[in-house]
């Protein structure tokens, strides 16, 4: 499971390095692999005769219209990268054998002090930027043709292979819906609650300028025609609806990065979740918010979740000992997982 890590558009490893490489007083000899979330890898070398020239080599899985995975980078991508830090920065081509891009870095066009952190910074978001401008790409060259007909064809995306999420684009908005899949039933029964409590603090008027969410055991109607293996889970379908307003300026990328993490950050907090219910078993009296959890989880009892006394002996427990604080935070930021304050007890995950 990844760590918080992943929320970040800045590889916290990749930055760690490149700070140290830039601050060096003498020429360092590296030659490091980095691997970040079981499927990307950085490459960074860095030679003692030439203090000032590193490469960084990237090899990342790639968005997918659904299909096979693609392996090279669109040419759109490429350009987005170029901007990060165009001085500082330039596309070796072609990239170093077995990965999908390569970056000269010049430190001596980086200077020192703050801004140094500020442009390494942007330069440890070349993962982000490159999944990120695969998404904006698909959303802008929809067609609407069918939607200006009434016709809302949903568009399979695909990062992860076992967990593809859609986009239907349709004239006042654009639905996206994630089929939420887990592996522990214990598991499933926190995710409902989170969904649920998302939904609640979602309906609420404060926060009516937030995506509106909804939370279904069953495959909303938007894909009907799909196929049975995309829509058999066992957490259900959340669907945002993303108006024009989400996506203007700024905004895009924000909402894109959301989505795009969606699914990890969900199943990361629920770990969370399930881990320190398990370290709080002896403190039950100290947690307050029960009636919270009460509300939440009598949600939770549904046919489609079983497992006979013992899910039910936990599912007790964790009405007793969980108090999620940090939902309304979720819907006033829109997914905005950094800077994001965790569960009473835990490590606040900056």
């Amino acid at each position: 499971m990844p760590g918080i890590a992943c929320f970040e558009r800045a590889s916290p490893a990749l930055k760690e390095i490149l700070l140290k490489l830039h601050r060096s007083e003498k020429p360092m000899e590296l030659d490091h692999h980095l691997h970040e979330f079981g499927s990307v890898e950085y490459h960074i070398q860095s030679s003692a005769s030439d203090q000032y020239k590193t490469y960084l080599s990237i090899s990342t899985p790639l968005l997918s219209h659904g299909g096979q995975l693609p392996y090279e980078l669109p040419r759109s991508s490429i350009e987005l990268v170029k901007g990060l830090c165009s001085d500082a920065v330039e596309i070796v081509e072609p990239a170093r054998e077995g990965y999908q891009l390569t970056l000269k870095l010049d430190f001596a066009k980086i200077p020192h002090g703050k801004d140094s952190v500020k442009i390494i910074t942007q330069i440890s978001t070349v993962q982000a930027v490159i999944l990120s401008s695969q998404l904006k790409e698909l959303l802008r060259n929809v067609s609407s043709q069918d939607a200006s007909q009434g016709k809302y064809k949903p568009i399979k995306l695909v990062y992860h292979p076992r967990e593809p999420f859609f986009v239907i684009k349709q004239p006042a908005k654009i639905t996206t819906v994630f089929p939420m899949r887990f592996k522990e039933n214990t598991d499933v029964i926190i995710a409902t609650a989170f969904f649920q409590e998302l939904m609640d603090v979602g309906s609420s008027e404060a926060w009516t300028k937030a995506p509106h969410c909804t939370w279904s055991p069953i495959p909303p109607p938007e894909l009907r025609g799909e196929l049975l293996e995309d829509l058999s889970t066992n957490g259900g379908f959340v669907t945002f609806d993303i108006s024009s307003r989400h996506i203007e300026g700024k905004r895009l990328d924000k909402t894109v990065w959301s989505l795009l993490n969606f699914n990890a950050f969900v199943k990361y907090h629920v770990k969370v979740l399930h881990k320190g219910n398990l370290k709080d078993e002896q403190n039950v009296k100290k947690v307050k918010g029960v009636r919270c959890m009460r509300k939440l989880f009598s949600f939770s009892r549904p046919k489609m979740i079983t497992g006979g006394g013992n899910l039910a002996n936990k599912l007790k427990r964790i009405r007793s000992r969980v108090k999620i604080r940090w939902l309304s935070r979720f819907r006033r930021r829109w997914l905005s997982i950094s800077k994001f304050s965790s569960v009473r007890g835990y490590k606040k995950l900056d």
